[in-house]
């Protein structure tokens, strides 16, 4: 059993990095020369009237990549007889399909059959960040849509999950501590429901007290806002996660964390685990720093369990699997 689980993953070592080779920037220069430039115009478009677009796309592409892998399966609507991975709690508040959409029938247009909905992704939301202020990056492209979107695979890190349960999930996908910490800093943007944190302002852990690594300023203030009892998600509030540069990508995050101002307890707790401390300490020091591991985390994050070559299909409707014929039956079988 040793030398077979020795040779899994020997071959999984090999074969990830394969699948890396075959994706590569400039992926649709010759099959469809203005495939980013499409994308990068319809999110332009969207920023322009809506800039917490960007917080939406980073949580879509985190989302998708975290379940099956970069594979664009997040996007499939459920049916009357199945249900997608849309359906679960995590991503009911997932938004920006809309805007996936409109970019898919600019490139169906231009270069049908094409440009797949997981590089439309990850294309998308790597310009968003740029729109943002946040760092300016390639990211290669060549990846194909998944052709299983299953809501009981849905397993994501939790807003009040502990430092160790939370990297757990970032090293099952091939991610390091600082890609967690780097990650989490996606929180520089957008918003979170008071549902996610309200047990922090009046009775955190059943202690019947307010969670005391909150400042008490801004537990005050929360309290306002979301009161004390829990609602429905369609009528929950909702607060800044970065309350000064709310629609900057930027390191602000880090330094409100070190002032205990961190809205979600997994974000109060980077800077409390001795072994992210440091790491979030130098985030909050040097914006360049933090600008870089981000880029880097991003690229390293769509590249996750990625869908290449023969695998998967390019759909045409983002929301829908290709129709694929059924074989037809033997006569006299």
């Amino acid at each position: 059993m040793e030398k077979i689980a020795s040779l899994l993953l020997v071959l999984t070592c090999f074969l990830v990095p394969l699948a890396y080779a075959q994706l590569k920037d400039g992926f649709y220069t010759s099959t469809c020369p203005r495939a980013e430039s499409i994308v990068r115009g319809v999110v332009q478009q969207r920023f322009n009237r809506d800039r917490s677009i960007t917080a939406a796309l980073l949580r879509m592409h985190f989302h998708d990549c975290f379940v099956r892998g970069c594979d664009a399966s997040i996007l499939i609507d459920s049916t009357k007889s199945k249900s997608s991975e849309k359906d679960t709690g995590p991503n009911q508040t997932v938004r920006g399909y809309d805007l996936i959409d409109a970019a898919k029938k600019a490139l169906e247009f231009a270069c049908p059959s094409t440009v797949s909905c997981a590089d439309i992704i990850t294309l998308a939301t790597r310009d968003a960040i740029a729109l943002s202020g946040g760092p300016k990056y390639n990211v290669p492209t060549g990846r194909r849509d998944g052709l299983i979107s299953d809501p009981n695979e849905v397993n994501l890190p939790g807003p009040s999950d502990s430092i160790q349960e939370a990297l757990a999930t970032f090293r099952a996908k091939g991610l390091t501590l600082n890609d967690m910490v780097t990650l989490l800093g996606a929180h520089t943007v957008g918003v979170s429901h008071c549902g996610f944190f309200q047990d922090r302002l009046s009775d955190f852990q059943g202690t019947g007290k307010p969670d005391r690594t909150m400042d008490v300023g801004l537990a005050a203030r929360l309290r306002r806002i979301c009161g004390t009892e829990s609602r429905p998600l369609d009528r929950d509030p909702t607060v800044f996660l970065d309350q000064g540069t709310s629609f900057v990508v930027d390191n602000q995050f880090y330094n409100q964390t070190l002032f205990k101002r961190g809205i979600l307890q997994i974000d109060q707790e980077l800077v409390r685990d001795r072994s992210t401390s440091p790491i979030v300490s130098g985030f909050a020091k040097n914006g360049a720093l933090f600008s870089r591991s981000f880029a880097n985390a991003m690229i390293k994050m769509s590249k996750i369990q990625v869908l290449v070559g023969k695998n998967g299909e390019i759909r045409r409707n983002c929301r829908v699997f290709n129709p694929h014929p059924k074989p037809k039956s033997i006569r006299g079988l």
